[in-house]
């Protein structure tokens, strides 16, 4: 199954759906294993350390410090790697409206962790955004 490349397609049939919880970034040392009570949503090695995207409530009962509690917003169309313009269109609509975002495109979606307090009104402008192809 490949994934949508057009642009308008991907607007229209975007489907935003908000995962329950608070999801928060932390980081620990590239020599750190990922301690084993924790279950990432997501891992990213830099050169500074491990990020790791996970539960609020994981990050305080590990003790780790963490930053950027957010809500985690899946567009449920199955964007292609090589789409072309689709995050740019949303995270301007976000930037418009200042709300941050930090994107992550997986294989099949691509998912915003937006502020925690502005989920509700990212949910908002993206059906907007949705909503103003069908026209």
């Amino acid at each position: 199954m490949t994934g949508e490349r057009d642009l308008d397609a991907l607007l229209r049939d975007m489907k935003p759906e908000m995962r329950p919880g608070i999801f928060v970034f932390c980081t620990i040392p590239t020599s750190q294993s990922i301690p084993a009570a924790l279950s990432p949503l997501l891992t990213f090695r830099e050169q500074e350390g491990t990020t790791l995207v996970i539960p609020r409530e994981q990050a305080e009962a590990a003790g780790l410090r963490y930053a950027f509690s957010s809500c985690l917003i899946t567009l449920t169309v199955h964007s292609a790697l090589d789409a072309v313009g689709f995050l740019a269109a949303i995270t301007a609509r976000l930037a418009a409206a200042g709300i941050s975002v930090n994107a992550v495109s997986a294989f099949h979606h691509d998912h915003l962790f937006v502020p925690a307090d502005r989920a509700d009104e990212a949910m908002v402008l993206l059906r907007e955004m949705s909503n103003a192809t069908h026209l």
